[in-house]
């Protein structure tokens, strides 16, 4: 690099964005927030909020400690209004409340109907779905329900914005063998990462009509966000790094809370459904001395439990689902990961072990669930129709939304154009995608409107088999990796395809997929 570019990278922590920075005083009505509910005591254990390491560790924040301890929270039930059996029907609301994260301190978040995260969506398969959503921020903003297989029209993309103020219906049937963990999210056109970092986010559970597991699981949903809050207790914006790296709070936070308790009776089964619904960090989950059993990825249940696993990886909007039996206290850690970095000469970019979760047995046991040897069948897509190449690009940035001189993020060498048609593919057909990434740092890559099967992955020319059949929507593309994935699309319309770090897709590392 050169003396002005190394001045640059130097200057590029410190500056604020020209385009982010975000508004408090979003106009609209905020809701208070419900009690937290749950059971359980005691504060979690572990090292304390993950600090940076590396000449590209991001920011640290200067807020005290939040409360730490408390019993698990709930997540709030999105209430369905319809009285006709397979409608589901409700309002969601995006607007700015006070919540209180500390005693005496009130943070402002952007939330669905006063809740961050957003109330929980449970539907089953089949059903008819009806959500009207009302814009109560003051900047546009979508419904983007992310991984769900609905119609272009009602997938609240960036071409499909609803103004502040405006009431949008988006409507849509969910069709049969989708049940999953999905998630909802903002997705307007270059602020989708300060909507969703303020707090904008929810999980939804679509139900299958034929339960191939056991009774007697426990059905535990867990929404995993961050957060970087200012001495004041306000979220902080961006900072130049910010958009180069993409933004990792401060403190994780699970369903709300920092470091709550799940309390477990000895031996009860749990299914937990990790969201990972950050912006930017990768999630290395595990529990000190507690195997998981993976069931399920972003798209469902695999076809078979993979059992004794001692971590999960979860890229910024990937989920997964693990069956886990507590016999002794425990604790879920955010192990270190080093996802790598956009800036030349730069350490990668890694946070400290955190604990996020304490587990506290306590009580009778109960009986042991045992899960089938096969969940569904997951047939391997048939041979493609052709083959389509994804490269993500620049393999060095500088700067970001501050004004300065820089590269452009983008795939296949453009940067997004919402105008633009940068792929095309036909309904029904399949196709292998390879999904290359050349840069310094990982990348997860989405894709709208449909699951697909990842295939292999190649390294340095030696190509690894994925382990295990699953459907998925979003996957990571680790630096220096291709990925080849088949996909069909069932649906016509413009679909996107984008880094799901939204720092990068915000400045234009996305394309539009025309489906015909």
């Amino acid at each position: 690099m050169d003396r002005r570019t190394l001045l640059l990278a130097a200057g590029a922590g410190g500056l604020l964005t020209a385009c982010g920075g975000g508004d408090d005083s979003a106009s609209g009505v905020g809701m208070s927030p419900g009690p937290a509910t749950g059971t359980g005591t005691g504060p979690g254990s572990g090292s304390g909020p993950g600090s940076g390491s590396g000449s590209g560790s991001v920011p640290q924040g200067t807020a005290p400690a939040l409360t730490e301890g408390q019993p698990l929270r709930l997540l709030a039930r999105l209430a369905n209004t319809s009285t006709t059996p397979g409608v589901f029907e409700a309002s969601l609301m995006a607007a700015p409340v006070d919540l209180e994260l500390v005693s005496g301190f009130r943070t402002t978040f952007w939330a669905y109907n006063g809740t961050a995260p957003g109330p929980l969506i449970e539907a089953t398969e089949g059903d008819r779905v009806r959500i009207t959503f009302v814009n109560g921020l003051s900047q546009e903003s979508t419904v983007h329900w992310h991984g769900m297989p609905v119609p272009a029209a009602q997938d609240g993309s960036p071409m499909d914005p609803v103004p502040p103020g405006a009431t949008r219906v988006y409507e849509f049937t969910l069709p049969a063998d989708c049940a999953a963990s999905y998630w909802y999210h903002p997705h307007p056109h270059r602020i989708t990462h300060e909507q969703v970092f303020r707090g904008l986010a929810g999980a939804f559970i679509v139900k299958p009509r034929v339960d191939p597991l056991p009774p007697g699981l426990i059905d535990v949903p867990l929404v995993i966000s961050d957060l970087r809050l200012d001495a004041a207790y306000r979220i902080a914006p961006n900072v130049g790094m910010d958009y180069l790296l993409g933004r990792e709070g401060d403190l994780l936070m699970v369903n709300g809370g920092r470091r709550p308790v799940l309390a477990a009776a000895p031996a009860a089964a749990h299914r937990l459904r990790f969201f990972n619904a950050t912006n930017a960090r990768y999630l290395r989950l595990a529990f000190d001395g507690t195997p998981m059993t993976l069931i399920g990825t972003d798209g469902g249940l695999l076809a078979a439990p993979v059992t004794g696993m001692s971590e999960v990886l979860l890229a910024p909007g990937e989920r997964a689902e693990v069956v886990v039996s507590f016999n002794a206290d425990t604790v879920l850690r955010a192990l270190a990961y080093d996802r790598g970095s956009m800036m030349m000469g730069m350490g990668g970019v890694t946070r400290a072990s955190d604990a996020i979760l304490a587990v506290r047995v306590q009580g009778p046991p109960v009986a042991t669930v045992v899960l089938p040897s096969t969940l569904r069948p997951i047939a391997p897509l048939p041979a493609q129709s052709r083959t389509q190449r994804f490269e993500f690009g620049p393999s060095m940035m500088m700067g970001g939304m501050t004004g300065m001189t820089m590269g452009a993020f983008t795939i296949n060498g453009r940067s997004f154009d919402m105008n633009r048609i940068d792929a095309t593919a036909r309904v029904g057909a399949v196709e292998l995608w390879e999904v290359v990434n050349p840069t310094q740092m990982d990348h997860p890559f989405h894709l709208h409107g449909t699951q697909f099967q990842v295939v292999e992955r190649v390294r340095s020319g030696v190509a690894t088999p994925a382990p295990y059949p699953a459907w998925k929507d979003t996957v990571n593309v680790a630096r220096g990796e291709t990925v080849r994935l088949k996909v069909k699309q069932d649906m016509p319309g413009l679909r996107m395809y984008h880094c799901h770090i939204l720092e990068h897709e915000d400045q234009g590392m996305m394309g539009v997929l025309s489906v015909s």
